[in-house]
């Protein structure tokens, strides 16, 4: 069972210091806010030790649903664009879409699964319904397991930053073997140590 987060932050605050981190960079408030869709200022609060407002899951839903739309379309035009692949993705009419998007609607829990592979988030409908204490504490939670576990493979590691995990690649289209090989004797070649590219 998941302590609570006061219990959670004490032990993330203990890990920071044992191994040096930088406590800034670990708890930034922009950058917790920025992965969870959570206002700064909530973040901020909880980190300190307050409580937030109460709120109701539908207003958590439309609310990061709104945060993730936003932060993806930085103009009009691609407002239209996302709305557009939202009202594809959940099967519904453009209209609607776009009040989901705005945060005036609350899509069903269908909906919110589509959303959350179309958003690249983990956790599935978990990510728009948990509290923003629940929230933070899984998050924390789970770096807490990063750090006490250094023998983690490190390509799993960047595979769940990056929400790559669960998610399914071949929506994306598939490579042809040597597009495949090509990126992988890329990315090898990159890993090649200093020394070895001297030579």
């Amino acid at each position: 069972m998941r302590k609570p987060l006061p219990e959670t932050l004490q032990h993330f605050e203990a890990l920071i210091s044992a191994q040096g981190l930088d406590r800034s960079a670990e708890l930034n408030p922009l950058a917790l806010a920025q992965k969870m869709a959570l206002p700064v200022d909530t973040v901020r609060l909880l980190i300190d030790g307050g409580t937030p407002p109460t709120d109701t899951v539908n207003d958590r839903v439309c609310a990061r649903i709104k945060t993730l739309a936003d932060a993806r379309a930085g103009t009009p035009r691609d407002k239209t664009v996302l709305v557009a692949e939202v009202a594809e993705r959940l099967e519904v009419s453009p209209a609607w879409a776009r009040q989901v998007v705005e945060g005036k609607k609350t899509p069903n829990v269908d909906a919110l699964h589509h959303l959350s592979d179309y958003f690249g988030v983990e956790g599935d409908e978990r990510f728009f319904t948990a509290s923003a204490e629940d929230a933070l504490n899984r998050f924390l939670d789970a770096r807490i397991q990063e750090l006490e576990d250094p023998a983690e493979d490190p390509l799993d590691a960047v595979m769940r930053e990056f929400g790559l995990v669960t998610a399914d690649l071949r929506q994306y289209g598939s490579m042809t073997k040597p597009q495949f090989r090509n990126l992988l004797g890329g990315i090898l070649s990159g890993l090649r140590a200093p020394s070895e590219e001297s030579d």
